[in-house]
């Protein structure tokens, strides 16, 4: 099976030569880190860590993922130095105070979100989500035409990344203040959520004009280490319809299913009968810290498509640590099936070399 078959078959519960062989992603510190320990500068192009070829093309549109597609985004600028410290304004209009040149590896203090009263969205931040603007689609067609050729070829899956709707309220008014918004200001977040819809069905609709998708993935960090961060039921009442209306209409627009993939952080399962309730196919990285489980979780769900889930803190430890958790996950997971194994989350930095490259030769033996 080439990438793209073997990935496919994984979303579908279909028998594989083994499990697809990738990585969440890696901490650029992380990198640095290993070069030290011995990892050559060309690493990727000998593909050291026996990472398959990329499976998935696509997000031939800017749709946000972590924050909101603005356009324009905001301008980045330095407000004020304070010590080791500087306050900024991000790309999405957010006042943040930060490690004086550092942007990773912390979780930045937000002072300040662009949303804080009707006055800020109508006259401000409405005006950057325009679904008819132009600009918006600037060369989509292009790469829709690249992306068509990269699927022909290699059977790849053509993806496109969208913010969640939790994401994009909490991105533009503040984890806190979203949460009094729901109860004050009930009216205004039920108009954001109706340009969330109107922006990504736009968007979804001019892609599937050209071509068909096989995968929607959202951005949705809406669960922290307990559970989730809104209620279900303020889910229900806030999101669902939404969700509902944008995952339909994508839906019947093709002959091919598109699959719904929720990736989101904190204790996820909390979170996973709401998600199947708007038609959720596929969930993860499943931290382990926050007490997710893969092969409890894989058990309770046996049709949800599923990766990560693999304890960032277990590949720090060492290899009798990792040896003892893999043949916990692996086995189990490769015969369940719809599954596949990476880090719950991006790989730190207090992970060695030796014990990556063991991990790494370990998931290629179990798999």
């Amino acid at each position: 099976m080439n990438s793209g078959e073997r990935y496919r078959a994984a979303y579908a519960f279909r028998p594989v030569d083994r499990l697809f062989r990738k990585e969440f992603y890696i901490w650029e510190e992380a990198i640095q880190r290993w070069k030290g320990e011995g990892l050559p500068d060309d690493w990727d192009k000998r593909n050291i860590f026996n990472f398959d070829p990329p499976a998935t093309t696509g997000n031939v549109l800017n749709l946000g993922w972590c924050e909101p597609p603005y356009f324009p985004c905001y301008e980045e600028k330095i407000i004020e130095v304070q010590g080791d410290h500087e306050i900024i304004r991000d790309f999405a209009g957010r006042t943040i105070k930060v490690f004086k040149g550092r942007r990773h590896g912390f979780m930045p203090d937000y002072l300040k979100h662009p949303v804080s009263s009707r006055k800020d969205w109508e006259e401000d931040v409405s005006l950057r989500l325009n679904p008819d603007s132009p600009e918006r689609y600037a060369g989509l067609d292009k790469k829709i035409e690249d992306a068509g050729t990269a699927v022909q070829k290699d059977s790849l899956m053509l993806v496109q990344g969208m913010v969640g709707g939790y994401m994009y309220l909490r991105s533009m008014v503040g984890p806190e203040d979203l949460l009094y918004a729901f109860y004050d200001q009930p009216n205004l977040i039920r108009e954001m959520m109706e340009r969330w819809t109107e922006i990504m069905d736009a968007g979804l609709e001019r892609i599937q004009s050209k071509i068909e998708l096989d995968i929607i993935s959202i951005g949705e960090d809406i669960c922290y280490n307990k559970g989730m961060l809104i209620s279900p039921e303020m889910f229900r009442e806030f999101l669902s319809r939404h969700y509902r209306e944008v995952l339909s209409k994508a839906r019947a627009r093709q002959k091919k299913h598109i699959y719904f993939y929720v990736d989101t952080d904190g204790y996820a399962p909390a979170a996973i009968p709401v998600f199947l309730e708007v038609g959720m196919d596929a969930m993860g990285p499943f931290e382990v810290a926050s007490g997710c489980d893969v092969v409890k979780i894989g058990k309770q769900y046996p049709d949800l498509v599923m990766d990560g889930g693999i304890d960032k803190r277990v590949l720090a430890a060492g290899e009798k640590e990792i040896d003892e958790y893999l043949r916990c996950v692996i086995p189990a997971m490769k015969k369940r099936g719809g599954y596949i194994p990476m880090c719950d989350h991006g790989v730190p930095d207090n992970v060695s070399l030796k014990n990556y490259l063991h991990y790494r030769k370990r998931i290629c033996e179990l798999d």
